[in-house]
Formats: C-alpha cells, sequence, structure tokens
C-alpha cells in the first residue's frame, strides 16, 4: 500500500491540520496489515486501521497531537497493551501535516526521520535510489528510526471550474473514479456543497484565471462557471498555460462568438479547437447528471486510448 498524496491534501485542505496514522509494521494475528492508513483530524477520521481499541487509542493519541505538531512511534502488543483477541504486535506512525509538511513529500518515495536523531540509514538510502532509477518499487520500511513508503500519485489531474449545478454532477460522478485527483475551483467557499468528496481539493480563488498558474501543464479542465465572462478568461488562460484536454459548457452560438474573441486575443484556430464546446454528450440530454455522465465517460475513453497507445509504442 502506498501513501495516498491527493486523499492527504485534500484533508489538510478541508481541516487545516491532519493527523495520519499508519501500520508501519505488523506482526502475527493483526487486523490490518503494513501501509493501511487513517486521517484524523478535530471532529473525526477518515479511514481506519482496524477498529477496535487499538483504533480508539490511536485516534486519541493522534488528535492530542494536532496542535503539537511532530511524529510519534507507538509499537503495541495487541493482547496485553489493548485486551484485544489479536495475538500479533504492531508498530504505528502517526504525524502531524499542514500545507508546510505536504511540500516535503518525495514524488515517488516518502523518506523521514520519525524518531531518533540517526542519520538516514543505508536501507532507505538504497531504496529511494532503486526508486529513483525506476529499477525497484519501494516497499514500506521503518529502518532505525526513519520510515520510508512509496508515494500514490494520481495520474491525471482534473480540474473543475465552477461549483453550480452542473460542477456538482460532475464532481459526484467523477470523484470515485480511481486515478483522478480533483481540483474544484469556485470564486466564493458559499458557492461550494457543505459536503465535498473525499479526495477533492476545494478551491476558493476571486479571480479564477489566475489560479490556473497552479495547475500542472498536463491536466484535464471543464469549465462551467456563473459566467460567460470568466468562462472566456478561463479559455484564453488554459491556451496560455497548457493542458491535457479541456471543454467549455455551452452552445453552439456561445463558442462561436468566444472562437472569435479568442483568436482576437491571439490564439491559432488550431490551438482554439483543442477546447471542446460543449461537453457532454448530446444523446443523453441535457440534466446536469446526463452532462456528467457523458463527460466522465469521455474522460475514461480518452485515457483507455492514451494508455493503449503508449502500451504499442512500449
Amino acid at each position: 500500500m502506498s501513501l495516498d498524496l491527493a486523499a492527504l491534501r485534500a484533508a489538510v485542505a478541508r481541516h487545516r491540520r491532519v493527523a495520519r496514522v499508519v501500520v508501519a509494521e505488523a506482526k502475527g494475528s493483526a487486523p490490518r496489515e503494513p501501509g493501511t492508513a487513517m486521517l484524523v483530524f478535530a471532529d473525526g477520521q477518515d479511514g481506519t486501521i482496524g477498529g477496535g481499541a487499538l483504533e480508539w487509542e490511536a485516534a486519541r493519541a493522534a488528535r492530542a497531537m494536532l496542535e503539537t505538531g511532530g511524529a510519534r512511534v507507538d509499537r503495541m502488543p495487541l493482547g496485553p497493551a489493548l485486551g484485544q483477541c489479536c495475538g500479533g504486535a504492531v508498530t504505528l506512525v502517526t504525524e502531524v501535516y499542514d500545507t508546510a509538511a505536504l511540500e516535503r513529500i518525495g514524488s515517488a518515495v516518502h523518506a523521514r526521520r520519525v524518531e531518533g536523531a540517526r542519520a538516514m540509514p543505508l536501507a532507505v538510502t538504497r531504496a529511494l535510489s532503486a526508486a529513483r532509477s525506476g529499477s525497484a518499487q519501494t516497499p514500506m520500511m521503518l529502518s532505525e528510526g526513519w520510515l520510508a513508503e512509496p508515494v500514490e500519485l494520481a495520474r491525471r489531474a482534473l480540474w473543475i471550474w465552477g461549483a453550480g449545478h452542473v460542477g456538482r454532477a460532475l464532481v459526484s460522478v467523477l470523484a470515485p473514479l480511481p486515478d483522478v485527483a480533483i481540483t474544484w475551483v469556485d470564486t466564493s467557499a458559499d458557492r461550494f456543497p457543505d459536503t465535498i468528496p473525499d479526495g477533492v481539493i476545494p478551491r476558493v480563488a476571486a479571480k479564477p484565471a489566475e489560479a490556473l498558474r497552479h495547475a500542472p501543464p498536463d491536466a484535464d479542465h471543464l469549465i462551467l462557471t456563473y459566467s460567460h465572462a470568466l468562462d472566456l478568461d478561463l479559455c484564453h488562460a488554459v491556451l496560455s498555460h497548457g493542458f491535457r484536454s479541456a471543454g467549455v459548457i455551452g452552445s453552439a452560438t456561445k463558442w462561436a462568438r468566444f472562437r472569435s474573441r479568442l483568436a482576437a486575443l491571439g490564439h491559432s484556430d488550431a490551438q482554439i479547437s483543442r477546447i471542446r464546446c460543449p461537453i457532454g454528450q448530446k444523446s443523453l440530454g441535457k440534466h446536469p447528471q446526463a452532462i456528467a455522465v457523458g463527460v466522465a465517460a469521455d474522460l475514461l475513453s480518452t485515457s483507455y486510448e492514451l494508455e493503449h497507445r503508449q502500451g504499442a509504442v512500449g
């Protein structure tokens, strides 16, 4: 199992400070395997490390760390220490993450000292080298006070611009898809629903087009704000920034007007033609959920086609 970076980022965006509890080692009979993690915040948690007294005690200790920060390592024999019927033992590592801590997570492997003061051990150094060269996949490793674990990165970044009816339908349909990391942008926090699906990062931007500089250049974009002017600004920004795919909600008349204005802003016809308008599948209708289903089908189809081409080349 890997560190789910998208879920951790989303939790930090929502709760500001989050304690992550991961099973670093498991010996004998244990509720969950190494790599299993849960996220704990002030008023709740996401995920489970097996329930029972182990999880209750781990969550209590993690919540107490939210203000102080840092890391702790707990080695717990499940029977003697917690009265559980499991006869094994687990080692839990608990760490507090905020925005600054997220920046220290590596792109392929997250290796860090979690206890003591020793320098990085040779086993972790070798694991990092193997991961960077692509010669081997790094397993979960706790060695001499250092914890290393592979980082699970979403293969596809999706930015959804607008939290209206269609935006909400899109998020509800697309959020459960595997390997998709959604960033959801609107001009005001009040425009988002009270409950946002796990793994979705809400972002408030008074000027959305300026926020686009934070998107990776190979992201997918779905543009459906409450304003035609904002939609046009975002199309201009997307064309200037780079993207994998982009779509705008609207009619043929709206898109003809946009094409003319984007050309006047200096974009070529070939560039402009990369943006799809309207989005979805016309045969499914204009209901927000129907649009969302059509968009999801398009995204899955293009993902399959890209992977198929890459496989054929390899």
